[in-house]
């Protein structure tokens, strides 16, 4: 059962070094653990929180020495996930990399990076829960729940700053290995197709090529080809939702196991050949920090290196 979490009296924080930029309604969260979003945001809206005595919104970065006004607070205080042994294994198992700035993950398929919708918890609770230490871990962007590969994670907020920075400004080369229908005879080709997010009933997000939607642009280089399937390699030089999918659709390549844009002919044929999951793997993320420069590279999963051992030997 959760306990009643009570923060008595106003709160008067001193913004360290440490979180100098950082989005204030990113600071409050990491602050009031335990108290929804949604009312955070309606604490700013209504001027409870306020910086130097003054309204601020949600997208206001915070300076150093900045004084952060929290009005009393009561809520309830969510007990921690409880994750099972073997989803921890798991992301143990998955760590690519880790030092005092950065945890990067092979993330598995079928687990999302954050819990919600109906989810006890995801990769960031099922870490916290295992690692309570550090004090600072955020993810620093986001894959869907069906994509598997390389996951970072910041483990101070200078670094989730820099990198989520650098993926806005798409300065972090992001590659991924896809299975696509059919022979590809394109050779290399980039698709600058913009891209708009409709929202479906029950909140599901349907993405359509679109001249009135967002820049999108796309870099597909074959790996393998054969007739039914091929192996593609995606660069995205912008991150929208869902862009390597309906790139790939527009094309007339639909990615296997894609039950939203894809051929359900097709994604029956390769279920046939042990495809269980979208064939989406994100292989390859270059970038520097600071001084240095970084490149991580995941490996495909069992399930994903056997089915391309299946397609060696067409049905």
């Amino acid at each position: 059962m959760s306990s009643i979490d009570v923060r008595a009296g106003v709160q008067q924080l001193q913004v360290a070094p440490e979180y100098h930029g950082q989005r204030i309604d990113n600071f409050l969260f990491r602050t009031l653990k335990g108290v929804p979003k949604s009312r955070i945001y309606r604490l700013l809206r209504r001027g409870e929180v306020r910086v130097n005595r003054g309204r601020v919104k949600a997208d206001y970065r915070l300076q150093t020495g900045d004084t952060v006004r929290i009005p009393p607070i009561r809520t309830a205080a969510p007990d921690s996930p409880v994750v099972p042994p073997g989803i921890q294994a798991q992301l143990e198992a998955a760590v690519l990399h880790e030092d005092r700035e950065l945890l990067v993950l092979n993330k598995p398929a079928g687990l999302a990076v954050h819990g919600g919708s109906g989810l006890a918890f995801g990769i960031i609770e099922a870490l916290r829960a295992r690692r309570p230490e550090p004090a600072f871990l955020e993810l620093v962007h986001r894959l869907d729940r069906d994509t598997s590969g390389c996951l970072l994670l910041a483990k101070t907020p200078e670094t989730l700053r820099t990198l989520q920075q650098a993926f806005q400004s798409d300065a972090i080369e992001k590659h991924y290995l896809l299975l696509v229908r059919g022979q590809w005879n394109a050779g290399i080709r980039v698709v600058d197709a913009p891209l708009n997010v409709h929202q479906r009933r029950g909140g599901e997000r349907q993405v359509t090529v679109d001249a009135a939607g967002k820049a999108a642009r796309t870099r597909f280089q074959p790996v393998t080809l054969q007739a039914r399937a091929s192996l593609l390699e995606a660069t995205l030089y912008t991150g929208r939702t869902h862009q390597i999918r309906v790139h790939a659709a527009s094309l007339g390549h639909p990615l296997a196991g894609d039950e939203r844009y894809g051929d359900g002919d097709f994604n029956r044929w390769m279920a046939g050949r042990g495809l269980n999951r979208l064939f989406l793997h994100a292989h390859r993320l270059d970038f520097s920090l600071g001084h240095r420069q970084y490149a991580f590279s995941a490996p495909l999963d069992d399930t994903l290196r056997e089915v391309l051992e299946r397609l060696q030997y067409p049905a």
